[in-house]
């Protein structure tokens, strides 16, 4: 019989209630109403994210990476383990809560990579940090920016003005990056346009379905010219 699931935590964030439920050692969800945002048992896609956002910085000298969510922290601990002791990670996560949670229940998750000297936490809209970086009145430029928020491109979005997914956010992501620099996006689905958005926007594009059989996320990956 399946064990049930316990309440961590739960809070309201604008009209939507956040959940941290746990039912084992590490069998964790984050549910976002009836919605559920996060398996920690499904975490196939995440990180490969973050493996193939770093991928050729294990030798850089000091690479510098920004995580755009971070959820459970797991696209975060892979990211660290695609990196050098050298390198500097900035992870943008909009609600201290979070933040709480990767520090507390989820740490074992993840063998405490928030907790790793080489992050840095920055509360706040990460697409505001990446628009800073690229005016040049933020953040050092990046040798990565990886993306992974609940809600990845897809057909509705507006393809100007969303603001990680738009041509103007990814106009943004090309020049806060170092020249060769990555910029990795997860994604629900395949999404034609957004590729061809990354394209047009300065990035040699490509999209990696991870896994095998059945039904399988989306990883964006966007190469600047060096």
């Amino acid at each position: 019989m399946a064990l049930p699931w316990k309440t961590l935590d739960r809070f309201t964030d604008g009209t939507e209630t956040l959940e941290l439920r746990q039912r084992g050692a590490k069998d964790f969800l984050i549910t976002l109403g009836s919605q559920v945002l996060m398996n920690s048992m499904a975490q196939r896609s995440e990180m490969a994210l973050g493996t193939m956002g770093c991928k050729g910085l294990e030798h850089h000298g000091a690479p510098r990476v920004l995580v755009g969510g971070l959820g459970m922290g797991c696209t975060l601990r892979a990211v660290l383990d695609a990196l050098p002791e050298t390198a500097e990670v900035v992870v943008a996560e909009l609600n201290p809560r979070i933040v709480e949670w990767c520090r507390g229940p989820l740490a074992p998750l993840t063998c405490g990579a928030v907790s790793d000297p080489r992050v840095t936490v920055s509360v706040g809209d990460v697409a505001a940090l990446i628009a800073g970086t690229a005016c040049g009145t933020g953040e050092k430029p990046f040798d990565a920016i990886i993306i992974d928020l609940y809600r990845g491109p897809h057909p509705k979005t507006d393809k100007t003005n969303d603001p990680f997914y738009g041509s103007r956010a990814i106009a943004n992501a090309c020049k806060a990056l170092k020249p060769g620099g990555t910029f990795a996006v997860w994604g629900e689905t395949f999404d034609e346009a957004f590729l061809k958005r990354m394209t047009r926007g300065g990035f040699k594009a490509t999209c990696e379905r991870p896994g095998k059989g059945g039904y399988r996320h989306a990883v964006f990956l966007g190469k600047k010219a060096g």
